[in-house]
């Protein structure tokens, strides 16, 4: 059996349209998500949104630069950062989250988030329409879940691969679209990965899946390269794909430049995710983005409004 038969007994097609608490966003043309931080300690410092005056400007600058989809997370997943509590993320997101709401009733909000609760409180508070997760399992098998705990395992990785599933059950639940990071090192175990956790999200109920190969997260600067390289083998699945490589080391680190100098390199590893398939573009410069889709769609015939 092949690995492209292996996948679609896993993965049942689906078409590209997100259900978002009622409204049908189309994936016919890439969509930008922009993202807005609560948080005073993201990766790249400018991202940083505090104070409601900076979040509702931030909110307004996504929408007006033609982004379609608003990721607002509270808890810095930088590494080496220290985690916010539950009770910290969740009151930054409430306050930020009724600041959006406030200013952009209509807009498409995502949150980013690996905790089930606060999922549960995004959506059932303030209509949250996309769960974005970046809580994958760290070098570890789902279907370890199913046996006895593995000795290799830190109790941190356990724990998040029981995280793992408590948000599985959570977005099944709550019915939202859900996003997938995958932290696998390399594209074949990102691929695996993806195919079992969208077999086992499936068996829950869950509908709406998109796929992340997690750039930046569990690799090297050469693997993220070699799973980029690879990354039309993401089709083979036949789920929308969200790519996010915004001013990340793979870029700043690989070209010896600051994260303020980043925002070149970034447009070029976005133009080329999107001929390699790429539905979905999550991003800080949301102008540049928009542009990029543009031209990309206006070469592949797409529509273009």
């Amino acid at each position: 059996m092949t690995n492209y038969e292996l996948f679609r007994i896993f993965v049942p097609a689906m078409e590209y349209t997100l259900n978002c608490n009622g409204r049908l966003l189309s994936l016919d043309t890439p969509q930008v998500m922009g993202i807005l931080n609560a948080t005073p300690d993201s990766f790249y410092a400018a991202s940083r949104q505090q104070t409601e005056g900076q979040i509702a400007a931030r909110a307004h600058q996504i929408v007006e630069e033609g982004g379609t989809i608003i990721d607002v997370g509270a808890c810095s997943t930088r590494p080496d950062s220290e985690p916010a509590s539950e009770a910290e993320e969740m009151e930054r997101l409430r306050m930020a989250l009724s600041v959006v709401r406030r200013e952009l009733p209509d807009a498409i909000i995502s949150v980013d988030t690996y905790r089930p609760d606060v999922a549960r409180m995004a959506v059932e508070e303030y209509g949250a329409d996309i769960i974005n997760d970046v809580g994958g399992p760290v070098n570890c098998k789902l279907s370890m879940v199913n046996g006895p705990r593995n000795a290799t395992l830190s109790p941190r990785e356990w724990s998040m691969v029981h995280g793992q599933f408590d948000m599985f059950r959570m977005v099944s639940r709550l019915g939202v679209p859900y996003i997938y990071m995958s932290r696998q090192a390399t594209m074949r175990e990102v691929l695996l990965d993806c195919a079992k956790a969208v077999d086992r999200l499936r068996s829950m109920g869950q509908k709406d899946i998109i796929l992340d190969p997690g750039f930046g997260f569990g690799k090297t600067l050469e693997q993220n390269y070699a799973v980029m390289l690879e990354l039309e083998r993401m089709q083979m699945l036949h789920l929308p794909l969200l790519v996010g490589v915004s001013r990340k080391s793979m870029i700043h680190k690989f070209l010896r430049i600051s994260q303020d100098e980043a925002l070149n390199g970034t447009v070029v590893l976005n133009t080329i995710a999107l001929t390699k398939g790429a539905d979905i573009l999550r991003v800080h410069d949301v102008y540049e983005a928009v542009e990029a889709v543009r031209i990309y769609a206006k070469l592949s015939n797409s529509k273009i409004e």
